[in-house]
């Protein structure tokens, strides 16, 4: 049987048979397989007696090769994001851009090994942007699946520039890039806006500032290229929005919310905050201001303990249940992509010896010839392109700067096959299988004290020569100096970082007083009461305040040359004196603040992401609320939402309960739920009973039933059910 598939049409599939199989030997067609992929595998050519570490090495680099696979067919017509039938023009269609996960390591490696198909895939992102408005986040099959987080598509274009590799249409690449940046969903208004994002804002709102500003960097290193000053300016601002999120009493870059930030905060907790990871997981992704990271971190010193801390603390998991977190080496999960660069940032600290025992650990436990030999998913080829690049001995931290720092090789020799007929030739002095540490590293003979060097080094080939030892270095206090280091920093003018409050909640009784903290020590801080945006003419911050009235207060840092942006807290006064006892116990994670959080009379929203909502698995919800007084019960309503595929699901029946004393109680009403568990929309429902008698009563008691176990048809199935309830409401 032959067999031949098109995205455009049965006659697109029979034309790809008629050319690529002609015939029906089997022999002919597997023996021009092996070729093609002997060729292929041929552009990095390594050196070692060990068997099982060469099949590692090119079952890696095979891996590397399988996404992006090309989309179009034989006469070059392909199937566009508008879903209409498209003519390739110079250039080859690919799809499968699992660019969340792929920018980090393996497009960076296709601008060594692969560059002709770099600028085709840089093609298909543009021709995807004039079909669909938007650069891909992560295409598949000419569907954008807005899976993940960024834009990484700027990484790789930017990177490609920043290699000289852009030599056409660079004025529509750089307008789909600007474009893209200020798409008008996925938090991305409210993060150029402010530079950050608080969590009532996004979902995962830590991750996606993190990696929204450095993708902001991506653009405005494109647009230092293209000479636009105002561009550039306005992206390296976006580029430091990672600081709004640093505290810097805690070392962590944590969630806001309600202008502060959120209580309880546990780095080793997987919440909706971060992207497959905790707090550990994505502390350190600033890779384009790694300088700027280090100052704010306290500097050096202090940044080498964090990153001795990440590594050797314990491994504990705590909060929701991520089967992507693998691959655990303290709190760095090698088994997911936010963690990949980390081990390499001793190098930025002048300890470069830690970067080589670590990267040595983890080639040798986590990557094996064998059907488990991935540590984690492997993603599109990402797991697999660390693999290759570091075994090579080095890695590039942050795409778009074009640099390579270094690390201990893994073989004797290597060399590596260049689309210009030029090799780059990777030479270990002093091998041995298990040598771990670079006494000298040399490129084209000279020898290198940064641990780097730059793309532009090799394009046109070049030698470099690792001197092994068997011990690592002695450290002196000198190998912090900036001159011996690796450095990514932001040379443009430094943000005023945006104000805070003390207002975890968004209540506050008339006795607490509002306290405005700053980061920037010449800047001052002005305030508004009313929700005006706050000006140097409006009050002057000097030391805390108290409030007799709800309030929306605004607050701005200002500096002789900048202003930060606007930070918000609203403070409701609880519109009631009731008391709350809960005979169950919420997950921390969804907790509405506090227990009161339901009777607070503010309503959750379609985003309990935010944190408006208490959360209960495995156990029925069951409350009694004292009203203070004996009062007549016109109606009682509890608010409650389902989100099937997260798991939270309508309870089965509320029963609502009345007594004068809190002991006694008799039948007020009683709720069935009428939605199906298998509605898929994210919805609110009030579970209402009213009776027209007006019976007196003190007390009230709310039972709500959980749903259970999770039917066979659920994703989760057999898993426990959530019940989500914000607000109850007495008449």
């Amino acid at each position: 049987m032959k067999v031949a598939i098109s995205q455009t049409s049965i006659d697109g599939a029979e034309k790809n048979l008629n050319a690529e199989a002609t015939h029906f030997d089997f022999d002919s067609y597997k023996n021009r397989a092996i070729s093609i992929w002997d060729k292929q595998l041929s552009k990095i050519e390594v050196s070692t007696p060990e068997k099982e570490k060469l099949e590692t090495f090119y079952s890696a680099l095979y891996h590397c090769m399988i996404h992006p696979s090309m989309s179009g067919d034989v006469d070059g017509n392909y199937r566009g994001r508008d879903q209409k039938i498209h003519q390739a023009q110079n250039f080859v269609p690919y799809t499968v851009f699992s660019l969340w996960d792929t920018f980090r390591a393996l497009h960076p490696l296709f601008t060594i090994i692969e560059k002709k198909r770099t600028m085709d895939f840089i093609h298909t992102f543009l021709n995807q942007y004039n079909e669909g408005g938007r650069l891909p986040m992560w295409e598949l099959s000419a569907n954008e699946t807005n899976c993940m987080i960024g834009f990484h598509s700027a990484s790789v274009i930017a990177d490609a520039w920043m290699k000289n590799m852009i030599h056409s249409d660079s004025l529509g690449m750089y307008k789909a890039l600007v474009s893209t940046s200020n798409y008008n969903k996925l938090g991305y208004p409210a993060f150029n806006k402010n530079n950050y994002l608080q969590l009532e804002d996004e979902s995962e709102s830590v991750s996606k500032t993190l990696e929204y500003a450095y993708d902001n960097w991506c653009v405005a290193q494109v647009a230092k290229k293209m000479n636009n000053k105002s561009d550039f300016d306005l992206f390296m601002k976006r580029a430091q929005g990672y600081k709004n999120l640093f505290n810097q009493q805690s070392g962590f870059f944590q969630p806001k919310k309600n202008g502060n930030w959120l209580a309880d905060f546990n780095p080793k907790e997987v919440n909706n905050h971060y992207t497959e990871a905790n707090g550990w997981q994505y502390n350190f992704f600033v890779p384009h201001d790694l300088d700027g990271f280090i100052n704010i971190m306290g500097g050096h010193k202090n940044m080498e303990t964090k990153l001795d801390e990440l590594f050797n603390t314990s491994s504990d998991l705590n909060g929701r249940t991520q089967a992507d977190i693998t691959g655990l080496i303290g709190q760095y999960a090698h088994g997911n992509e936010p963690s990949h660069h980390m081990a390499f940032l001793y190098n930025y600290v002048g300890r470069p010896y830690k970067t080589q025992e670590i990267t040595h650990k983890i080639l040798n436990e986590f990557y094996k010839n064998t059907p488990d030999g991935l540590i984690g998913n492997e993603d599109c080829g990402q797991m697999s392109a660390w693999y290759v690049l570091t075994s090579m001995g080095f890695y590039q931290v942050c795409p778009g700067f074009p640099e390579f720092t270094i690390t201990t090789p893994l073989f004797e020799s290597i060399k590596i096959n260049l689309e210009n007929h030029k090799s780059v030739d990777i030479r270990t002095s002093g091998f041995k299988s298990g040598l771990k540490y670079v006494r000298v590293f040399s490129l084209n003979g000279k020898r290198k004290d940064n641990n780097s060097f730059l793309y532009s080094d090799i394009e046109q080939g070049a030698v470099l020569n690792y001197d092994l030892q068997p011990t690592k270095p002695m450290t002196k206090s000198s190998n912090y100096k900036p001159s011996t280091l690796p450095h990514t920093k932001i040379n443009s003018g430094e943000i005023v970082i945006a104000p805070y409050f003390n207002s975890f909640g968004q209540h506050k009784n008339t006795s607490d007083s509002i306290s405005i903290y700053g980061y920037n020590k010449d800047a001052i801080i002005y305030y508004t009461l009313n929700g005006d945006e706050p000006t140097q003419h409006a009050i002057r911050y000097h030391k805390p305040f108290l409030l007799k009235d709800a309030s929306i207060v605004k607050a701005k840092a200002y500096t002789v040359m900048d202003s930060s942006s606007t930070s918000k807290t609203i403070i409701y006064k609880k519109p009631n004196d009731w008391k709350i006892k809960l005979f169950c116990k919420y997950n921390k994670q969804y907790s509405a603040g506090s227990d009161e959080g339901i009777i607070d009379g503010v309503k959750g929203s379609l985003n309990w992401r935010a944190g408006d909502w208490q959360g209960y698995q495995s156990q029925d919800f069951e409350a009694i609320i004292d009203l203070g007084k004996k009062q007549s019960i016109q109606s009682i309503s509890s608010h409650y939402l389902q989100d099937t595929r997260s798991w939270i699901l309508f309870p089965t029946e509320v029963e609502y309960y009345i007594s004068d004393n809190g002991v006694d109680f008799s039948f007020y009403g009683h709720c069935a739920n009428t939605i199906l568990a298998d509605d898929y929309e994210v919805q609110v429902k009030p579970f209402l009973s009213i009776n027209s008698t007006l019976p007196r009563a003190q007390y009230i008691k709310i039972k709500a039933k959980n749903f259970g176990k999770l039917p066979d048809w659920h994703q989760g199935r057999g898993e426990d059910a959530f019940i989500f309830i914000d607000e109850i409401e007495i008449k």
